[in-house]
Protein backbone atom coordinates (compact mmCIF):
# COMPACT_ATOMS: atom_id res chain seq x y z
CA UNK A 1 0.00 0.00 0.00
CA UNK A 2 2.78 2.60 0.76
CA UNK A 3 4.13 2.00 -3.17
CA UNK A 4 0.61 3.25 -4.21
CA UNK A 5 0.40 5.93 -1.89
CA UNK A 6 3.86 7.47 -3.20
CA UNK A 7 2.54 7.04 -6.67
CA UNK A 8 -0.34 8.65 -5.99
CA UNK A 9 1.64 11.33 -4.30
CA UNK A 10 3.89 11.17 -7.81
CA UNK A 11 1.07 11.81 -10.09
CA UNK A 12 -0.31 14.62 -7.98
CA UNK A 13 3.34 16.24 -9.45
CA UNK A 14 3.06 15.30 -12.41
CA UNK A 15 -0.62 16.82 -12.53
CA UNK A 16 0.93 19.99 -11.24
CA UNK A 17 3.58 19.96 -14.04
CA UNK A 18 0.76 18.86 -16.63
CA UNK A 19 -1.36 21.85 -15.88
CA UNK A 20 1.48 24.38 -16.50
CA UNK A 21 2.21 22.76 -19.61
CA UNK A 22 -1.71 22.37 -20.80
CA UNK A 23 -1.83 26.09 -20.10
CA UNK A 24 1.77 27.04 -22.48
CA UNK A 25 0.33 24.72 -25.27
CA UNK A 26 -2.92 26.55 -24.92
CA UNK A 27 -1.26 29.93 -25.00
CA UNK A 28 1.73 29.09 -27.94
CA UNK A 29 -1.48 27.38 -29.92
CA UNK A 30 -3.97 30.24 -29.97
CA UNK A 31 -5.15 31.85 -32.98
CA UNK A 32 -3.37 35.38 -32.67
CA UNK A 33 0.14 37.02 -33.50
CA UNK A 34 3.06 35.68 -32.09
CA UNK A 35 4.12 38.14 -29.55
CA UNK A 36 0.66 37.76 -28.48
CA UNK A 37 1.21 34.08 -28.53
CA UNK A 38 4.43 33.75 -26.49
CA UNK A 39 3.13 35.87 -23.97
CA UNK A 40 0.43 33.80 -23.31
CA UNK A 41 2.49 31.09 -23.71
CA UNK A 42 4.93 31.69 -21.29
CA UNK A 43 2.68 34.17 -19.12
CA UNK A 44 -0.16 31.77 -18.13
CA UNK A 45 2.05 28.92 -16.52
CA UNK A 46 4.04 31.80 -14.69
CA UNK A 47 1.22 33.30 -13.58
CA UNK A 48 -0.30 29.68 -12.47
CA UNK A 49 3.36 28.92 -10.72
CA UNK A 50 2.98 31.93 -8.83
CA UNK A 51 -0.27 31.33 -7.82
CA UNK A 52 0.49 27.36 -6.51
CA UNK A 53 3.66 28.82 -4.98
CA UNK A 54 1.72 31.44 -2.49
CA UNK A 55 -1.31 29.62 -2.18
CA UNK A 56 -0.57 25.26 -2.58
CA UNK A 57 2.94 24.49 -2.24
CA UNK A 58 4.10 21.20 -0.83
CA UNK A 59 0.83 20.78 0.58
CA UNK A 60 0.36 23.93 1.76
CA UNK A 61 3.47 23.69 3.60
CA UNK A 62 5.53 25.44 1.80
CA UNK A 63 2.64 28.09 1.11
CA UNK A 64 3.04 31.56 1.61
CA UNK A 65 -0.60 32.03 2.20
CA UNK A 66 -1.86 28.31 3.08
CA UNK A 67 -5.52 27.25 2.20
CA UNK A 68 -6.92 24.60 4.00
CA UNK A 69 -10.08 23.04 4.15
CA UNK A 70 -12.62 23.56 1.31
CA UNK A 71 -10.54 26.88 0.12
CA UNK A 72 -7.93 24.58 -0.93
CA UNK A 73 -10.05 22.17 -3.00
CA UNK A 74 -11.56 24.78 -4.26
CA UNK A 75 -8.45 26.56 -5.36
CA UNK A 76 -7.39 23.00 -6.60
CA UNK A 77 -10.19 22.45 -8.87
CA UNK A 78 -9.95 25.60 -10.24
CA UNK A 79 -5.98 24.91 -10.98
CA UNK A 80 -6.20 21.71 -12.32
CA UNK A 81 -9.03 22.41 -13.96
CA UNK A 82 -8.17 25.59 -15.98
CA UNK A 83 -5.41 22.87 -17.03
CA UNK A 84 -8.03 20.54 -18.25
CA UNK A 85 -9.78 23.32 -19.97
CA UNK A 86 -6.71 25.19 -21.57
CA UNK A 87 -5.96 21.61 -23.17
CA UNK A 88 -9.78 21.69 -24.39
CA UNK A 89 -9.42 25.02 -25.93
CA UNK A 90 -6.26 24.28 -27.34
CA UNK A 91 -8.09 21.29 -29.24
CA UNK A 92 -6.55 18.34 -27.10
CA UNK A 93 -10.09 17.01 -26.23
CA UNK A 94 -8.49 13.98 -25.33
CA UNK A 95 -5.34 14.88 -23.56
CA UNK A 96 -7.99 17.57 -21.43
CA UNK A 97 -10.63 14.45 -20.86
CA UNK A 98 -7.51 11.88 -19.52
CA UNK A 99 -5.93 14.70 -17.30
CA UNK A 100 -9.57 15.77 -15.94
CA UNK A 101 -9.93 12.08 -14.91
CA UNK A 102 -6.79 11.70 -13.73
CA UNK A 103 -7.37 14.12 -11.05
CA UNK A 104 -10.50 13.10 -10.31
CA UNK A 105 -8.65 9.40 -9.30
CA UNK A 106 -6.20 11.24 -7.73
CA UNK A 107 -8.38 13.58 -5.42
CA UNK A 108 -10.28 10.87 -4.65
CA UNK A 109 -7.39 8.41 -3.38
CA UNK A 110 -5.77 11.54 -1.38
CA UNK A 111 -9.41 11.94 0.69
CA UNK A 112 -9.32 8.05 1.26
CA UNK A 113 -5.74 7.73 2.25
CA UNK A 114 -5.43 10.82 4.18
CA UNK A 115 -2.78 12.71 1.75
CA UNK A 116 -4.18 16.07 1.80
Amino acid sequence: MTALKGANAALMFFLELGSLIGLGYWGFTLDAGWVLRILAGLGAPALFATLWGLFAAGGGQNAKFALHGLARAAFEIAWFGAGAAALYAAGAITWATVFAIAYVVNAVLRLVWNQV
